[in-house]
């Protein structure tokens, strides 16, 4: 095999640095991708000649370009709800991520659903807790408790509603747009073709048994019943319900309402942590006391900062990005790491205990869900445990010096600047 000229080897390097330059962004981006000096023998060793789907690499700069330091073949940890199937119904549109399509996340699954004025998520219930926040719009819920009371509460943007396993509950879009929200499940297997639609089973239990149970002529029954549609309403179009406050009259004429408190006003949360890195919401049982099984932490990070090095104890994480570009490595033991990118739509996961962060790399806040089958929020920092041990013992494990050990911010708050 003959020699490559130094004008070709010099040429293929180009091509390489191009094509990273492409995937990243910019060449200064695709410098950072291998820092050291053997980055131009990377650039040129990744060189890519062959087809290459550069919307994808661009995407995902870290994987087709990763750091150095990642290491292994670790699972996948990275998801798109612009990858997912939308069911479109008249009312209204939704899409779903369960282990069919994002395997590592065997805890939680997660449903977007947009509803437009008037347009119904039809009286339904399931067997998983459902936790969720409004993305855009307004929205009206009910959901009839336990004790057989009625509650019903309209939300905006950020507000938060959760429904007990079992609950029967509804969703409407209201007036001037509708609503987008999204759905968390304590169940990785949740699926919405698996809920418990009221029409669905009406129209399958008999005629003349439903007239019994409702006290009236099985005429009445027979032509509604024939005319639901086979497989349930699930999401449909009806004009824009009356007032808050006509509707609450209406269901809770003959009883009180609902003692509990199924909504959320998340504009009314102060950060539990902030600083000039960013600020962390929290949101669980201990503030949002129906929400038994999801916790949350909404995380803002300004551009070029950190949320930063840490961990949770126990429960694995499932993020939603809602703005903003990021990176994020996971570590997943055994000397095994990958990084992978994220903007608005995305999903991560992490395992319990696997140390990571997330890095804003964008040019604007970067703003993303962490949310744990939990009942409460736990993080464990890693600079706040390395401050608060005998500094010789750190620097015997990491080799660094005190001037190091000094410069570490000694607590865990959230994020950090750049």
């Amino acid at each position: 095999m003959s020699e490559r000229t130094p004008d070709e080897s010099q040429r293929r390097s180009a091509d390489a640095f191009e094509i990273a330059s492409a995937a990243l962004g910019s060449p200064e981006a695709a410098a950072r991708a291998y820092q050291g000096p053997d980055a131009p023998e990377m650039i040129r060793a990744a060189a890519n000649p062959g087809p290459k789907n550069l919307a994808m690499m661009g995407l995902q700069p870290d994987a087709y370009f990763p750091p150095p330091t990642d290491h292994g073949l670790p699972q996948n940890f990275w998801q798109s709800y612009g990858m997912a199937h939308r069911r479109v119904q008249p009312g209204g549109w939704t899409n779903q991520l369960n282990v069919s399509d994002f395997p590592i996340s065997t805890d939680i699954a997660g449903v977007q659903m947009a509803l437009t004025p008037g347009g119904i998520r039809e009286l339904h219930w399931h067997v998983q807790d459902e936790w969720a926040i409004m993305l855009a719009g307004n929205a009206r819920i009910t959901i009839l408790d336990g004790d057989g009371h009625m509650f019903i509460d309209d939300l905006a943007q950020n507000d938060l509603w959760y429904f007990p396993a079992g609950f029967p509950h509804s969703i409407q879009g209201l007036n001037p747009q509708g609503c987008e929200f999204l759905l968390v499940f304590d169940d990785g297997r949740f699926s919405e073709e698996d809920t418990t639609l009221v029409s669905d089973w009406l129209k399958h239990v008999p005629r003349e048994v439903l007239a019994k149970n409702w006290g009236v002529p099985i005429d009445k029954i027979v032509p509604a019943m024939d005319s639901l549609p086979g497989g349930g309403k699930y999401i449909f179009q009806e004009p824009v319900p009356p007032s808050l406050e006509a509707a609450r009259a209406a269901a809770n004429r003959d009883r009180s309402p609902s003692s509990s408190q199924f909504t959320f006003r998340f504009k009314d949360l102060k950060p539990q942590r902030e600083d000039r890195g960013g600020r962390v919401h929290i949101v669980d049982s201990t503030t949002f006391k129906v929400a038994k099984k999801i916790a949350m932490a909404h995380v803002t990070v300004h551009p070029g900062a950190l949320r930063e090095l840490h961990w949770h104890p126990k429960a694995n994480e499932w993020q939603y990005y809602l703005g903003g570009k990021s990176r994020m490595t996971v570590f997943f033991n055994h000397s095994q790491a990958r990084t992978a990118n994220f903007q608005a739509g995305d999903v991560g996961f992490v395992p319990a205990t696997f140390g990571h962060y997330v890095e804003n790399t964008g040019n604007e806040d970067l703003i993303f869900l962490e949310l744990f089958k939990s009942d409460v929020y736990q993080d464990v920092s890693l600079n706040d445990w390395l401050t608060h041990l005998p500094p010789d013992f750190v620097k015997q494990h990491l080799n660094i010096s005190q001037e190091v050990l000094d410069a570490i911010p000694p607590g865990n708050y959230g994020t950090l600047p750049r």
